[in-house]
């Protein structure tokens, strides 16, 4: 039972040569056509609202993301980044005294062979363990804990008994903490093909913060950023500290253009090391936003896999926006680290009709809404520990049989 599984794999080949034209131009790639008469914009003064994105669970979906894989796989050859079991999932789900979730506790599993492996339940009072990725071996004992105050019974169980995946409930003798501190970390590629992205974030992340401010009152935000672009280039990262001064935010936001590139990988491994480095407070709810279209170098899969099992461990959520036209590499790192942190995997889409073409994702069913939308409902779940979706009038189309993140009939 281990988490080195980093060091597994075979070598990475990318096959990027769809967008690669598109990296090394920058703001000079081909645009899509208009639609809702609205003109393509590239980097100028925006309003809040125009992109348009969609999401996957692959954690609610785990059938379909085993398929993806397998496909996946057949073509490529990825090293280091191991399959994310989502099919054998166990899922610890921990509760309080009266019945409700129960945030920050301490979910250990013990395997026959005496390994352990801990995490801490997210806001929804679940952790989750996948029995190949993580070793578990046949049998595990669980115990959990709401730090010194009361425990629940340990459970043992077989995991190899279901094929499929496991839920366990476990109900703690003590009251649940309160969720009152929320840690953002906005992780952005900076290169050439990202122009747009960045003056979207720009127009749109103090809009999204300032809802989550009018949701959750009581809640104490503060953001911090990594900024990367790739060995060679003017800089590598710039990273920023987490602040709860939104303005301070913004005007570093607003410093940040896009620049640089060429290739296709970019030195995301490096930014997901500072990211994972900065000072999340243990008490907080953590989420990691990674806007990027481009995966890492080949021989740099395995720190950025490393970085993201650090991210796991300490309860830090990735939620990976697929940017541009994300390519085949990329989108399968973004989603094993999203699966693995319990988290969504979301994606541009050209409905808007703004900026580059937006790969079309390996996922059987979404709703498509504006972004700033979908990145409030994301973050506002991890906060709550319930999954929110749109409203009618907010969804722009459907792909797919939808059901509440889950795809019917596929």
């Amino acid at each position: 039972m281990a988490t080195e599984s980093a060091a597994r794999g075979r070598d990475i080949t990318v096959s990027a040569a769809r967008r690669s034209s598109a990296k090394a131009a920058g703001s000079a790639a081909i645009m899509p056509e208009p639609r809702d008469g609205r003109r393509p914009s590239r980097h100028g003064k925006l309003q809040a609202g125009q992109l348009t994105a969609g999401d996957h669970d692959d954690l609610l979906n785990p059938v379909l993301y085993a398929r993806y894989v397998t496909q996946f796989l057949k073509g490529e050859t990825l090293a280091n980044v191991p399959r994310v079991d989502t099919g054998k999932a166990l899922s610890i789900i921990v509760t309080d005294t009266n019945g409700a979730p129960a945030p920050f506790a301490n979910v250990t599993l013990t395997c026959t062979d005496g390994n352990t492996l801990s995490l801490t339940t997210q806001a929804d009072g679940r952790a989750v363990f996948f029995p190949d990725l993580d070793r578990l071996g046949s049998r595990v004992s669980i115990a959990a804990q709401a730090g010194q105050r009361g425990g629940a019974p340990v459970r043992t169980i077989n995991v190899e008994a279901v094929r499929g995946p496991q839920v366990v409930r476990m109900q703690l003798s003590s009251a649940a903490l309160p969720v009152t501190k929320f840690d953002l970390a906005v992780v952005i590629d900076a290169t050439g093909s990202m122009g747009d992205e960045i003056a979207y974030l720009k127009a749109e992340l103090a809009s999204i913060i300032e809802t989550l401010n009018r949701r959750h009152g009581n809640l104490d935000i503060r953001v911090g950023m990594v900024v990367y672009r790739d060995q060679g280039d003017e800089f590598v990262t710039r990273t920023y500290a987490f602040t709860s001064d939104m303005d301070l935010v913004q005007r570093n936001l607003n410093l940040q253009q896009a620049g640089g590139g060429g290739d296709t990988p970019e030195a995301m491994e490096v930014a997901m090391v500072r990211a994972v480095g900065l000072g999340w407070r243990d008490d907080a709810i953590k989420s990691m936003m990674l806007v990027a279209d481009a995966p890492p170098h080949a021989g740099d899969v395995a720190m950025t896999w490393t970085a993201a099992e650090v991210a796991r461990a300490k309860r830090i959520q990735i939620v990976p926006v697929a940017a541009s036209g994300v390519d085949d590499a990329a989108q399968y790192i973004m989603r094993a680290m999203a699966a693995a942190t319990q988290s969504r995997y979301a994606f541009l889409t050209d409905d808007s009709g703004i900026g580059n073409a937006h790969a079309e994702p390996s996922v059987d069913c979404y709703h498509v809404t504006r972004l700033d939308n979908l990145i409030r409902r994301i973050l506002d779940a991890q906060i709550s520990g319930r999954r929110i979706e749109p409203a009618p009038n907010e969804i722009v189309r459907t792909v797919g049989d939808y059901d509440g993140g889950r795809c019917r009939g596929v």
